[in-house]
């Protein structure tokens, strides 16, 4: 099994920065990508950034100079570096990372339980 505990969501003002962080461990043979997709109200789930294990990334338009993500791959980490916030950006944002297990050497999608962004306008 493969967990994705994320933390350093919170509230804060809009023109503010948050740090995401999501740290993955269980029976991982390597990670193929890492991301963030966030879940507004009412709304459904969209891709914010992603990272492969190259160092190639996409972000959502919405977010494009204003987010960076970032990877440690010793650690099994990703980042979400959150500058200039707006409120649209409130949302529940949440990890995902495609892992090649150690169990079955198979890909498979995991997720995080997600944390809370607001921002305050």
């Amino acid at each position: 099994q493969v967990q994705l505990v994320e933390s350093g969501g919170g509230l804060v003002q809009a023109g503010g920065s948050l740090r995401l962080s999501c740290a993955a461990s269980g029976s991982i043979f390597s990670i193929k990508v890492m991301g963030w997709y966030r879940q507004a109200p009412g709304k459904q789930r969209e891709l914010v950034a992603v990272r492969t294990s190259a160092g190639t990334t996409n972000y959502a338009d919405s977010v494009k100079g204003r987010f960076t993500i970032s990877r440690d791959n010793a650690k099994n980490t990703v980042y979400l570096q959150m500058n200039s916030l707006k409120a649209e950006d409130t949302a529940v944002y949440y990890c995902k990372a495609a892992v090649i297990t150690s169990v079955t050497l198979r890909t498979a999608d995991y997720w995080g339980q997600g944390t809370q962004v607001t921002v305050s306008s």
